[in-house]
């Protein structure tokens, strides 16, 4: 039989007690920053998360569609007055997907980059999300030259 003593059972349970506070207490964490993202981010159990659908550019005043750089700002643009409405930040966004389809000059991935940048690593929002950048035939939407979509979470 093995006898505990009170004070060693009740340090313990406080123990325990600390344990259980600190893992309620988990924040996200971002790993192995680059100079555009993070290679990996740890979503804790707890967080709540918004998943927002593929999305793109809208056709500018005079019908173009504008570069891949232009096409960026503005879906992320979009992506940042939806997250704003529903109390949610760019900060928040933890995962981004972009499909990209070469223009007349190919593709164009520094623009993608410049366009991205506006966004994500900034003064407003230091925050990097994960990310993939993916090379297909074609979009849905003709004019379009990239699709994204992203996940946000945060700590209740």
């Amino acid at each position: 039989m093995i006898r505990i003593r009170k004070s060693v059972a009740t340090a313990a349970i406080v123990a325990l007690m600390g344990i259980a506070t600190f893992v309620s207490a988990q924040e996200i964490t971002r790993n192995n920053e680059g100079r555009y993202f993070y290679t990996s981010i740890t979503i804790p159990p707890g967080a709540e998360t918004m998943y927002l659908s593929g999305s793109g550019a809208r056709p500018q005043e005079d019908g173009s569609w504008g570069d891949m750089k232009q096409q960026t700002i503005d879906t992320f643009g979009r992506f940042q007055q939806t997250l704003e409405e529903q109390g949610w930040s760019m900060g928040d966004i933890v995962q981004v997907r972009a499909f990209a389809v070469a223009g007349d000059d190919g593709l164009d991935f520094a623009g993608f980059n410049e366009g991205y940048a506006e966004f994500f690593g900034t003064s407003d929002n230091p925050n990097k999300p994960v990310r993939s950048f993916v090379e297909i035939k074609d979009l849905v939407v003709e004019g379009w030259l990239i699709e994204i979509e992203i996940r946000a979470a945060r700590m209740p």
